[in-house]
């Protein structure tokens, strides 16, 4: 039986997560955190289950609940240090390029857990444009699966969060979308697990248009 092909979505503004849904760095973030797995003792492969989406003391409290948090906070430091300096296999999500091509008059935000410096490194890594409105870690209090971050996004817009629709690959951020009261997009294999509105393999398969009203038409391809 043939796929069904999604209908279109209109939104007033797009939410975009970075790692997994722009930018392919899952080569920087394999690296680095199987070397946190190796010095912690931890499994290596059951640690890369869970890191996607988070910020990484979120992840590091999630992996070791009993460990003080400002041991976390500090650990993360070092990691965001170490994926800041490896742009080795970093590259765009396939389709990413028109993608935000086609964005570049339309409202539109990023939203990820990398800091302002992780951002710009691998943003510029995938040669893809720095949106100018953006929450970057340093802008909340909670990390995804807290749905602060995209409704900051959405209000840095001047948009209703019914209004905004989300894009993202992992279950912390499809579950900060819903919690935010947003649609969501889920891009990539990862994404399709997690029950997102929409489900893309990649950014090839929509097509982005403005409509009369100001609106953005997302139109999902078979």
């Amino acid at each position: 039986m043939p796929a069904i092909t999604p209908a279109p979505l209109t939104a007033r503004a797009l939410l975009l997560d970075m790692d997994g849904t722009l930018v392919n760095s899952d080569t920087v973030v394999e690296r680095c955190w199987r070397r946190w797995a190796d010095r912690q003792g931890l499994d290596a492969d059951a640690v890369l289950k869970v890191v996607h989406g988070r910020q990484g003391y979120a992840t590091m409290a999630l992996l070791l609940p009993d460990r003080p948090m400002a041991e976390n906070h500090a650990d993360n430091r070092v990691m965001l240090a170490e994926e800041t300096a490896d742009m080795d296999g970093v590259v765009p999500i396939v389709g990413a390029p028109a993608f935000m091509a086609a964005l570049a008059e339309l409202p539109h935000a990023l939203v990820t857990s990398a800091d302002e410096a992780l951002m710009q490194a691998r943003m510029g890594a995938a040669a893809l444009p720095v949106p100018v409105d953006r929450v970057t870690a340093e802008h909340v209090g909670a990390s995804k699966p807290d749905p602060e971050g995209f409704l900051k996004g959405a209000a840095e817009l001047g948009f209703a969060p019914e209004d905004c629709v989300v894009f993202e690959d992992s279950e912390a951020g499809i579950a900060a979308g819903r919690a935010a009261g947003m649609r969501v997009v889920g891009v990539g294999p990862r994404a399709a697990a997690f029950g997102p509105d929409v489900h893309v393999e990649d950014l090839t398969r929509l097509r982005v248009d403005p409509t009369a009203d100001g609106a953005i038409s997302l139109t999902f391809l078979p």
